[in-house]
């Protein structure tokens, strides 16, 4: 008998079928044994009684998250026996045959409540068991059901899916690299993607016009609240357009996938707030509209007009978004005057006092590209090491081009109402960067360091 998932249960009352996945509670009610079966879609109860002979005998060893498969007839539930709280509240199976898949050793926790009071570092050390906890299942499919709505949308719209390397240069672009040693070419490093940033621009150099990719990311930063070392990023890049091209489509797909997840939007259109207003007006420019913190409103805004550039604590100029962020058109000649007094065509998407993500107008003329570089610090040898290839490219025909990319991890969490992203991506890693469950990061062999002619330098304390 094919197996089906127990959320169709409901529609084979009278048959016989068989069901398949995890013994989530067992309950004896004198002779009788009820054992409330799980799998990814809902939880059945399954009845057992002694007239089943040895089924009946069988279901008595059974205990906490043994994997079994159940075949019997789905039967509505005596009156007073419902519960309408889950989708198969009305029925339960009366079992007619049992097998047991697997044991389950005790478990360090059950996966049968929300999970928020049990130690988060004992969870992720057991991720595969807390990944069985009904809600996290429902964020992963919600995480799936929205990134399928953004693909179909911008499918629709005429923008392709491209993958862009993992393996890649290390350039000054804001965060640290991860750097990955070449065995190959010994001494020489790779650097994973702190984003898709010049590949897209590159995308667009070739002429692919309309670009997205769901995109992994990485970047070296120091501990810092509700952050990951490696995340997920929507990631779109348009030719031939301008900001409102890019602000309007996003927005319309943020609404899509909002009312999608069963949310409300605060105001539509999106109210676009000056980056010099938001700062007096709200002291940030991550702020919520909301005038009541009702989860299920999101208040979208978008900032603009963001300054070109800023100064870090030790004077030292840096960009306010990245090296590849476009001057507004009419400060290009404060350039050469006064650059901190540039305004730049940069927009971040802010969304109940959370940033989701941000993008710009993107430089299209390498000689503005070089002083963007050169105002940041950069000599013509380190801009030639470092983003010759890029300059390169512009030498060859480059459209007027722009973008924008949104933390999928960050807007889950607010979807889903949940206090920190870690809650909506599969096997996120310890605030300090460590996964637990793979005991990552971890010492190599020795024999390893060999072939990839490194030594390790023990830091004296």
């Amino acid at each position: 008998m094919e197996r089906i998932f127990i959320e169709k249960t409901s529609e084979y009352e009278g048959k016989t079928v068989k069901v398949s996945g995890w013994v989530h509670s067992r309950r004896d009610h004198g002779k009788i044994i009820f054992i409330d079966l799980r799998d990814r879609s809902g939880i059945l109860q399954v009845v057992f009684t002694p007239k089943a002979g040895e089924i009946y005998k069988l279901a008595d060893s059974l205990r906490s998250e043994w994997v079994v498969s159940v075949e019997g007839k789905i039967n509505l539930r005596p009156k007073g026996m419902q519960n309408p709280a889950i989708k198969t509240g009305l029925i339960e199976m009366s079992a007619e045959r049992l097998e047991i898949l697997n044991p389950s050793e005790t478990p360090p926790f059950l996966p049968d409540t929300d999970g928020y009071d049990i130690n988060e570092e004992n969870r992720l050390k057991y991720r595969y068991i807390d990944l069985r906890r009904p809600r996290l299942t429902k964020n992963l499919e919600m995480r799936h059901k929205l990134i399928k709505e953004m693909r179909d949308y911008l499918d629709a719209n005429g923008f392709i899916e491209i993958e862009t390397p993992i393996l890649t240069k290390s350039t000054p672009e804001g965060a640290r690299d991860y750097v990955v040693p070449s065995r190959l070419h010994p001494g020489q490093f790779y650097a994973l993607p702190q984003s898709p940033q010049q590949y897209k621009q590159l995308l667009m150099v070739s002429g692919m016009e309309r670009y997205f990719q769901i995109a992994r990311c990485f970047r070296d930063e120091d501990t810092r609240g509700d952050r990951q070392p490696e995340f997920t990023q929507l990631d779109i890049e348009m030719s031939f357009i301008t900001q409102n091209d890019i602000l309007d489509l996003v927005e319309k797909l943020m609404i899509k996938i909002t009312e999608a997840a069963g949310k409300k939007v605060f105001q539509k259109p999106f109210p676009r707030i000056k980056y010099e207003e938001a700062i007096k007006k709200f002291k940030d420019d991550k702020f919520d509209l909301r005038k009541e913190k009702d989860p299920n409103i999101l208040a979208f805004a978008w900032v603009v007009d963001f300054p070109l550039f800023e100064q870090t604590k030790t004077k030292e100029i840096t960009s306010s978004h990245h090296p590849f962020t476009a001057p507004k058109d009419e400060d290009i000649p404060l350039l050469n005057k006064d650059p901190m007094k540039a305004c730049s065509w940069q927009h971040d998407l802010v969304c109940n006092g959370f940033e989701l993500g941000g993008g710009s107008i993107r430089i299209s003329n390498a000689k503005i590209q070089e002083k963007i570089f050169e105002i940041l610090g950069h000599s013509k040898e380190e801009i030639e090491a470092k983003f010759g290839h890029l300059l390169k490219a512009f030498e060859y025909g480059v459209p007027p081009h722009g973008g924008i990319a949104l933390g999928i991890d960050r807007l889950m969490a607010i979807f889903q109402n949940e206090p920190n992203i870690r809650e909506v991506i599969a096997f996120p890693k310890t605030g300090d960067g460590r996964d637990l469950m793979m005991d990552a990061p971890s010492d190599i062999s020795p024999a390893q360091l060999k072939e990839l002619g490194l030594s390790i330098k023990q830091n004296k304390t």
